[in-house]
């Protein structure tokens, strides 16, 4: 069984163009499979237009789910992004 780790983030911004493609850029950077969930949907964090296809606004409440031998590490960083984006 491969390790999983999962972090909620309030997002500062909207998860817009921007903020996504630093999100797949990171996320891009780990062999983990990272998926952002928001409400009842999800969208691989390697994947800008499904990020952004999520609707997240400023203030919304996501949660970044990764699987795989650097799970924890990607889920971490992922959300790090995910904080930071204005």
């Amino acid at each position: 069984m491969s390790p999983s780790s999962e972090v909620e983030v309030v997002l500062p911004a909207a998860l817009h163009a921007r903020p996504a493609a630093e999100v797949v850029r990171v996320a891009a950077g780990f062999r983990a499979t990272v998926e952002v969930r928001h409400g009842d949907r999800s969208a691989p964090a390697r994947s800008a237009l499904r990020l952004m296809s999520l609707g997240a606004k400023a203030g919304a409440t996501v949660t970044v789910h990764a699987a795989g031998d650097d799970a924890t590490g990607a889920a971490e960083a992922v959300a790090t992004a995910l904080r930071l984006t204005k």
